[in-house]
């Protein structure tokens, strides 16, 4: 065949692959037969040295499983592809087409490949889908954007792409490597699925395996296992997580990583799915994740915004803000409390004296042992800083006996630190009783605590 007039009549970068395939079915030995001039310049411009035809293909580009894949059908399979991906690894986005040629060898396979590779994404050619693809996506995008309870639509998200690939289990982990850990953020599976929640099999050594994820993955989108040559590949690149994958007898697998703004927030794979669809459900995850990681993205950035709003950063106690809401929705009956409850304030005596004559530091280190003791002694209680040395805890269902001992306990602790002492205020708090009652005369009980630790203390006084 004349490969070299052949590509001549194309002005794109465009080179002729080779597949040869084996007797056991399987297939590999994947070349570059030749290459039209922009072919050329551009390996002489990346590689800096001249390509040099039925070349292993990997000496001139990134070698990727899914590339693979598609040359093989192609080449035997005579299916004409297209696909528009991110190269990760290299900040790149690569637009590529691959058209069957006939081949006059039974164990080889020639396929024409057409290729771009720009460092900015083309929005047409990221949305140019299949119309099934397209449906499916919308699909998704429609109900996460009017979703209320993020959860529970993400839990729809996954059954729908789990029935959209034939698969047995869908599920996104997330994954906080700061934090050392990792979560399921949602799953679905099978009706007559065998295998046990994705939970149930996260122990202390899962965060290892994935850690290992991304070295896998390589510069691929993706990673795709339709049978036992793709799991022995997985075997010779990453025997733990392969052996993890046959243990709970999956035997084919897709899986994505949830990327957004450069990192990787966790990932998303199915598990023995419908390989006779391999294209088509890679065409609709590819774009799928990219939706749903934004959504996780923004998910947590509204978590951190909440925590933000609701935490006192110093303590780590809730702050006023939050501790007014609460009150109000006990007032208004949205909280409902176990009858009695407790109402304490606790004012730290001296916070001005060590500001002023250790510095605020000191004061900051003062405080955060308070509210530490606070919240260890109060366990069960809610504990807000209500002011500057001032805290407010509310004790649900905690009643007077229970009450004293909880005081007693944190005098107790409070003596054991350099310079923590509490000024304590109580209430309890009925059924039909107003909890703002409750907080002014804790409050007023405290103020009389406080006066009366300065009479006995009458050289700790500081004004």
């Amino acid at each position: 065949m004349d490969f070299e007039r052949l590509l001549s009549g194309y002005k794109t970068k465009t080179c002729v692959m080779s597949v040869e395939k084996f007797p056991d079915g399987s297939y590999g030995n994947i070349r570059i037969v030749a290459g039209n001039k922009a072919h050329c310049d551009d390996m002489m411009n990346v590689m800096h040295r001249p390509f040099v035809p039925d070349s292993p293909y990997e000496q001139y580009l990134p070698q990727n499983k899914n590339f693979e894949d598609f040359c093989y059908r192609s080449a035997f399979l005579g299916q004409p592809l297209h696909s528009y991906v991110s190269l990760p690894q290299m900040g790149l986005w690569l637009n590529m087409f691959l058209l069957p040629l006939e081949s006059d060898k039974e164990n080889i396979g020639y396929c024409v490949y057409l290729y771009d590779v720009t460092p900015n994404v083309d929005l047409e050619q990221r949305s140019s889908l299949s119309a099934d693809t397209s449906s499916a996506v919308i699909k998704t995008c429609i109900k996460l954007r009017g979703s209320n309870n993020i959860h529970n639509t993400f839990n729809e998200v996954m059954e729908d792409i789990r029935q959209i690939c034939g698969s047995v289990h869908c599920c996104i982990l997330l994954v906080d490597k700061a934090e050392h850990s990792c979560n399921v953020f949602c799953e679905a599976l099978s009706p007559n699925c065998d295998l046990p929640p994705m939970e149930k099999l996260i122990d202390d050594k899962f965060f290892d395996i994935t850690q290992t994820w991304d070295d896998t993955l390589g510069d691929s989108t993706c990673i795709i296992l339709k049978d036992q040559h793709d799991m022995d590949w997985l075997k010779s690149v990453n025997p733990v997580w392969a052996e993890s994958l046959i243990r709970e007898d999956v035997k084919s697998l897709v899986f994505f990583p949830l990327r957004y703004n450069g990192e990787t927030l966790g990932y998303m794979w199915v598990g023995n799915f419908n390989v006779d669809n391999t294209v088509k459900i890679k065409e609709t995850l590819e774009l799928t994740t990219f939706f749903l990681a934004s959504e996780i993205s923004n998910y947590q950035l509204m978590l951190k915004l909440e925590i933000l709003s609701s935490i006192d950063m110093l303590t780590g106690v809730k702050n006023r803000n939050t501790m007014n809401n609460m009150v109000d929705d006990i007032v208004a009956g949205k909280k409902k409390m176990n009858y009695p409850y407790s109402v304490i304030f606790a004012d730290l005596n001296g916070l001005k004296r060590v500001n002023d004559e250790n510095g605020h530091s000191a004061g900051d280190k003062m405080l955060k042992s308070a509210a530490a003791i606070l919240r260890g002694v109060f366990h069960d209680g809610e504990v807000y800083r209500a002011g500057g040395d001032e805290f407010m805890l509310i004790a649900d269902g905690l009643g007077e006996k229970e009450l004293e001992v909880r005081v007693k306990q944190l005098a107790e602790q409070a003596a054991t630190t350099e310079n923590v002492h509490f000024a304590v205020g109580t209430c309890i708090v009925n059924e039909g009783e107003d909890i703002r009652n409750a907080m002014r005369l804790a409050d007023e009980r405290m103020y009389v605590d406080k006066n009366e630790y300065y009479e006995r203390h009458p050289e700790r006084k500081y004004r």
